[in-house]
């Protein structure tokens, strides 16, 4: 009797189990794997969304091969990734100055993060307005403080991806200043009071213990950052009319959303995707690859 009536807990366990474990496993199956077996699929073929697709075989990923756009993408997505070690320095020397006890500290770190919370489009339209050139805040503080003519930032091939790089610091450098905060807050004093003892100053400190410790996080922001980078729309997609003069601001996210909802290029856009993924896949897998080299593991 008390089996049969275990079992049939046993049995109410697990159809509670399987009711609450349904949605997310049929949303991802919906919304996640389907679209990720089609995308395959699809990019083996000719498809406008409206017309029956047409096989095309590996043509689409030939002509990305050949496509300028494509590497001129790639070109700017990369270079876009030079604030990422900026982003790291200014964020690592930000959370030391917000990792002390002082009044109004917890106010500090609340301001230098609201732009990561704050919406992306929102902040683009802000930023086209500081960086216009004529009425924009910037050049207008540039011709009033030191008497320049500032740049057409967003209107010239040469100023876009340094306005881009701008942006994304502004934006991004209070999430990791959050995360090298905890992981000083997170180092024993120990290791600085051994270090006073044998006469180490603060740039030995900083360099032979902060830097070393801090190394799981370093790995864990160069990593997100890089995905980031090469996941990057939004900004460009406010900011970068076109993807920029001459095709300068155009990310690969960019390229791929022009040829599936402005061409219609479905199939093509599908294989410039997985072209990126496997990218993105290799360049994680190198870095995971390379972490036991440097990563410091207290």
């Amino acid at each position: 009797m008390g089996t049969k009536l275990l079992s049939g807990y046993r049995r109410k366990e697990l159809a509670w189990l399987y009711l609450f474990v349904a949605p997310p496993i049929l949303g991802f199956l919906l919304f996640g794997l389907v679209p990720i077996l089609f995308s395959i699929y699809i990019s083996f073929h000719k498809w406008d969304m409206l017309s029956d697709p047409q096989w095309m075989g590996f043509a689409n990923y030939k002509d990305l091969l050949a496509d300028e756009k494509v590497f001129k993408s790639l070109y700017n997505t990369v270079y876009l990734m030079i604030g990422i070690p900026i982003g790291m320095v200014l964020s690592l020397l930000l959370a030391i100055l917000m990792n002390r006890k002082i009044a109004g500290i917890s106010f500090m770190r609340t301001i230098y993060y609201l732009p990561v919370i704050s919406p992306i489009i929102a902040v683009s339209l802000l930023w086209q307005w500081i960086l216009n050139q004529d009425y924009g805040l910037l050049n207008n503080f540039l011709w009033e403080v030191f008497g320049i003519t500032g740049p057409n930032w967003l209107g010239k091939p040469e100023w876009v991806k340094p306005s881009l790089i701008l942006i994304g610091l502004w934006s991004g450098i209070g999430g990791n200043m959050v995360l090298y905060l905890a992981g000083l807050q997170s180092i024993s004093s120990t290791y600085y009071e051994a270090a006073e003892i044998d006469g180490a100053g603060a740039w030995h400190k900083l360099t032979r213990i902060t830097i070393p410790l801090l190394t799981p996080i370093h790995f864990f922001v160069i990593v997100m950052g890089i995905i980031g980078a090469f996941q990057s729309f939004s900004q460009i997609y406010v900011l970068a009319v076109d993807g920029g003069p001459e095709y300068s601001g155009a990310t690969v996210v960019y390229y791929i959303f022009q040829h599936a909802f402005e061409y219609f290029n479905m199939g093509y856009a599908s294989a410039v995707a997985w072209v990126l993924g496997i990218l993105i896949f290799i360049v994680t897998l190198i870095q995971f690859k390379l972490s036991n080299r440097w990563v410091y593991q207290d």
